[in-house]
């Protein structure tokens, strides 16, 4: 399979963008683990991408997850949640971080909006005060990663 062209190395996807904004584009940027794609998904980056004119997703690496979920994720490997990503429509650019936060992705992207799902109180937004607007998107009821796991393991008897 040949990697999409909008999967980018951080360092080259910040070059990018620079001209991006000196354009007077404005850049959202969200992010998450993307391990399992899902209507909630779907809805919440359909929503960041009416927010600007270019959508970026960071994607926590295979050890930022791991770290994060325990040794039984991810499930899908980065390079596949990166293709998968990239083959939606709001998406423009995917891009990836080996840390546990966004922090420094958002720092070296500057992009202008910043958006996270509603369940996150605005205080805990990981780099809130690297860009010019937040927005928490309302999260569809009952839909996660987490709901389909559970829903697959209890379907096979675990």
């Amino acid at each position: 399979m040949k990697r999409s062209p909008k999967i980018l190395f951080p360092k080259k996807l910040a070059a990018l963008l620079r001209k991006r904004q000196a354009r007077g584009e404005r850049i959202v940027f969200t992010n998450g683990v993307y391990d399992l794609i899902h209507a909630g998904h779907v809805s919440l980056l359909q929503k960041a991408r009416a927010l600007g004119e270019r959508l970026v997703v960071g994607i926590n690496s295979d050890a930022s997850v791991r770290r994060l979920k325990g040794p039984m994720r991810p499930i899908a490997p980065l390079g596949d949640r990166a293709e998968v990503l990239a083959a939606l429509e709001p998406v423009d650019y995917v891009t990836w971080f080996d840390e546990d936060t966004p922090y420094e992705l958002i720092a070296r992207l500057k992009p202008d909006i910043l958006v996270k799902g509603g369940d996150y109180p605005l205080h805990k937004i990981v780099g809130r005060e690297l860009v010019k607007k937040v927005v928490r998107v309302p999260l569809l009821q009952g839909r996660s990663t987490s709901a389909l796991i559970k829903k697959v393991l209890k379907a096979h008897g675990r």
